[in-house]
């Protein structure tokens, strides 16, 4: 294929099998003549192994704001480039947003080079609704942060779909349980496409057991995709929170209640606290 000039390729690499690239995008690799990387000495082993020995730059979020005007500058002069991330598809989750957004201002051609993504790997074994779907990247690292986030999502009736790290995937599911309902069904796909991928599906509360049962579970990069709330939500799972909230409520203080309540059905805790605070209105 012919290598146009002037041209940013925003290309696709694997994200864990090296064999997991497209013939366009190895040749695309070898024939620009500059490649944009997030880690230029992660790349270098993958341009190794696919004896591409085009010259690098380095181009990750810390940098890319000042690095965007000088690749522009080399794209204008005629240079075609391509642009790269750690793994996957670029700007999802990675870099390149800025460098991309800056060569439409400047009139250059944007060219994608499709191939892996983490996203869409996970959604096409994950056994639940794709038609439509959020991807909310990496919910926030603070647990106030992450828990408003999370209310906010809970009458979400589309799919979600989260990437998060080893360290902070159990707090990350414990809340998803707590806000979202353990009974919504879900999947955890950890190190995809790599030696140890691992698909592991159930409710959230279950997958809360299963992370607790083996610490070999919490290793790897993950994804985790959540089925949107039931359309059923509204009706038939409120008359049975308030049928449990009103069991409840009797014996133990409010907010034990409501924890409890949300774990048994399943419904987001946030929704069975305020059916709470209506049933004491109504006492």
């Amino acid at each position: 294929m012919s290598i146009n000039p002037g041209v940013l390729y925003v290309v696709a690499t694997p994200i864990g099998n090296l064999q997991d690239i497209t013939y366009r995008a190895v040749e695309v690799l070898r024939g620009v003549d500059l490649i944009a990387a997030e880690d230029t000495r992660h790349s270098r082993a993958l341009l190794s192994h696919y004896a591409a020995a085009t010259p690098l730059l380095s181009l990750h979020e810390h940098n890319e704001a000042a690095q965007s005007p000088r690749i522009i500058a080399r794209l204008q002069a005629g240079a075609a480039v391509a642009l790269i991330s750690d793994a996957g598809t670029p700007l999802i989750s990675d870099p390149g947003y800025r460098l991309v957004s800056a060569a439409h201002r400047a009139r250059v051609r944007v060219s994608p080079v499709p191939g892996p993504s983490a996203v869409i790997a996970a959604l096409s074994v994950a056994g639940l609704p794709t038609d439509r779907f959020v991807f909310e990247g990496f919910l926030p690292a603070r647990e106030a942060a992450r828990s408003r986030r999370l209310r906010t999502l809970a009458g979400e009736s589309r799919t979600l779909v989260f990437y998060e790290s080893s360290h902070r995937v159990v707090a990350c599911v414990r809340a998803m349980r707590e806000h979202l309902g353990g009974e919504r069904k879900a999947l955890i796909a950890r190190e995809l496409t790599k030696a140890f991928e691992t698909l592991h599906g159930d409710s959230l509360a279950g997958l809360c057991e299963w992370l607790d049962r083996d610490p070999n579970h919490r290793r790897g990069e993950f994804v985790v995709v959540v089925r949107g709330r039931p359309a059923e939500a509204d009706g038939d799972g409120d008359g049975r929170a308030l049928a449990v909230l009103q069991v409840l409520a009797a014996e133990l203080p409010l907010r034990q209640a409501v924890d409890l309540a949300a774990r048994i059905t399943g419904q987001a805790r946030n929704r069975v606290y305020r059916l709470a605070l209506s049933l004491r209105g109504q006492g």
